[in-house]
């Protein structure tokens, strides 16, 4: 029997969470749709708040990254494999990375040694109204 704090008890309810968080998002209908206003002004706002020159509404599906609105990026998806917000999302809290460049998990980060060189970055993940 598995105890409840083994690795491969933590391992599968993390697939399991991953799983009915997907499903939820896959369910609203809303990767790969248009841009939005609504969307669009609150980037502009948070870019203009908080001073910084990229500021993102991220989806994270099973392989990517996508931007629902993206406020100083002309490109609209990244492999989930370079996302700050996967990270944010799979640890269920807020991140804030003062220095990509001295912090080793990000430091080699395609988006940090290339356009659009990221140093910063603060995501917090939301959860949809059933917990995905």
């Amino acid at each position: 029997m598995l105890q409840s704090n083994s690795p491969l008890m933590n391992k599968n309810m993390r697939d399991k969470k991953e799983e009915k968080r997907l499903h939820s998002l896959y369910s609203m209908g809303i990767l790969d749709s248009n841009t939005e206003e609504r969307f669009d002004r609150l980037t502009r706002i948070a870019s203009k708040l908080f001073q910084v020159p990229v500021a993102l509404i991220s989806l994270i599906d099973r392989d990517r990254q996508w931007f629902k609105s993206a406020c100083g990026l002309d490109f609209r998806s990244t492999p989930r494999t370079d996302s700050f917000c996967a990270v944010a999302v799979e640890n269920g809290r807020p991140l804030v990375v003062n220095d990509t460049l001295s912090e080793s998990a990000f430091s080699h980060n395609r988006l940090v040694l290339n356009e659009p060189n990221i140093r910063f970055y603060a995501g917090y993940p939301v959860h949809l109204p059933d917990g995905g």
